[in-house]
């Protein structure tokens, strides 16, 4: 990160309530973008660029609902993982648009209108998510209401189990949706938004009942369907809730180097969560972790016109506007862009 990004980043409070740097002895620096990975992101972010609707949403363009609040989330976290916002780098005015889109979908008392019904809270959990990092860089008014708005809908939504589940106020939870709704939460408080630290024990509570302390992995729900995904969403939450020293966090990131999962069905989903949670681990673990993604992620991403996409087994059916954000997110980590992963 250059003096300058980090002098614009702090003058707007992106950096807000965040726990101490992390320490020079973690040696994430050290982990750096090589330019051929630079190159393919450079080309991901033309093919999102040209994927964009004229309304400023993203869509996977695949089904009849198009899931554009998600798929918006999605695209713009790996516009700003490049360095991009509202008012700063080449795709400046895609973010504005995107992040327009989403203020507009917005309808009181804080839902997003464009959802699928059924699976509501994931969306919501990354379309607040976006916002609240946009919300750091602009600290906008009209921003602040709408996602103070989208805060109160997580925080009214958490179910009786102490996580979320794909409605709001359901009986139980899952891992799955509980992750987007913490990454949310943490960024608007990153950003200055009040959220109820009761809210983030009770979440941080469910959490612990789905580890497998003899394993290292978590459960999708407490004994039910371990596996690589739900550990990696698991012990990035725990981290981006401050538990950096539970053993829990240790343990399951052993258990996802060991599994080094390469083909499993959940594949891209796990590993969106698994990147940034061994980045903030940092260390040998980050330095390990980052050239066999990257290689993995190189190896697989089709090339064309000047544009970079992803478009095979790994989107469960969601499409290369899916699959593009989230591995553009991954590859783009050693920027150090994202104030959310920062210790």
């Amino acid at each position: 990160m250059t003096t300058k990004t980090l002098s614009l980043l702090l003058g707007a409070g992106m950096f807000f309530l965040l726990p101490a740097a992390r320490a020079a002895a973690d040696d994430t620096e050290a982990v750096t973008v090589d330019p051929d990975t630079a190159a393919v992101i450079a080309g991901g972010l033309r093919y999102l660029a040209h994927e964009q609707q004229a309304n400023g949403s993203w869509s996977n363009a695949i089904g009849r609902n198009g899931y554009p609040v998600a798929m918006t989330g999605y695209a713009l976290m790996a516009m700003m993982s490049a360095g991009n916002l509202p008012e700063e780098g080449p795709y400046k005015q895609n973010v504005a648009a995107g992040m327009r889109y989403l203020l507009e979908e917005v309808q009181p008392p804080g839902l997003f209108r464009d959802v699928d019904k059924g699976k509501y809270m994931y969306s919501h959990g990354i379309g607040t998510l976006a916002l609240a990092e946009m919300y750091g860089e602009t600290q906008s008014p009209v921003l602040r209401e709408r996602l103070t708005q989208l805060v109160q809908q997580i925080v009214a939504g958490q179910s009786q189990a102490g996580g979320w589940r794909y409605e709001p106020n359901a009986r139980d939870s899952d891992v799955s949706v509980t992750v987007p709704q913490l990454a949310a939460l943490r960024a608007a408080q990153n950003a200055g938004i009040a959220v109820p630290q009761g809210t983030i024990d009770r979440a941080l509570d469910f959490l612990r009942l789905c580890a497998d302390d003899n394993s290292g992995e978590f459960y999708y729900q407490p004994g039910r369907q371990p596996g690589f995904a739900c550990t990696a969403a698991a012990i990035y939450s725990l981290q981006l809730c401050g538990e950096y020293d539970d053993p829990r966090v240790k343990r399951g990131s052993d258990f996802l180097v060991a599994q080094n999962e390469r083909q499993g069905q959940w594949w891209a989903y796990g590993n969106y969560y698994a990147a940034p949670a061994q980045y903030m681990i940092g260390g040998a673990t980050w330095r390990q972790w980052y050239p066999q993604i990257r290689d993995e992620l190189m190896k697989n991403v089709t090339r064309q016109g000047g544009e970079a996409f992803w478009n095979d087994r790994h989107s469960q059916g969601l499409g290369p506007v899916y699959e593009t954000a989230v591995f553009l997110t991954i590859l783009a980590l050693p920027y150090h862009y994202l104030p959310l992963y920062q210790r």
